[in-house]
């Protein structure tokens, strides 16, 4: 996201695109969790970012309920086992 300087537009269209992409391969979208990150500079992997002030942060659907985070790590811990 660093290179698209943080762009929520880009980030809605990578979201839309995934998510087109995975319904094809059989997967809702909406048991899966989605996080800007910059993998170089580590934003949003541990920590949540001050570089996105418009992500609020992920929700995704489980068989428990609806789970939400703001990190890559949280989003991680939240998978749930086949």
């Amino acid at each position: 996201m660093d290179t698209c300087k943080w762009s929520e537009d880009r980030y809605n269209e990578i979201v839309k695109e995934t998510s087109n992409f995975i319904k094809k391969v059989g997967y809702n979208p909406k048991t899966v969790p989605f996080v800007p990150i910059s993998g170089f500079n580590g934003d949003n992997m541990l920590e949540p970012s001050p570089a996105c002030p418009w992500y609020k942060g992920w929700e995704k659907e489980t068989k428990a309920g609806k789970v939400t985070g703001k990190t890559l790590l949280e989003a991680i811990d939240a998978i749930e086992p086949p």
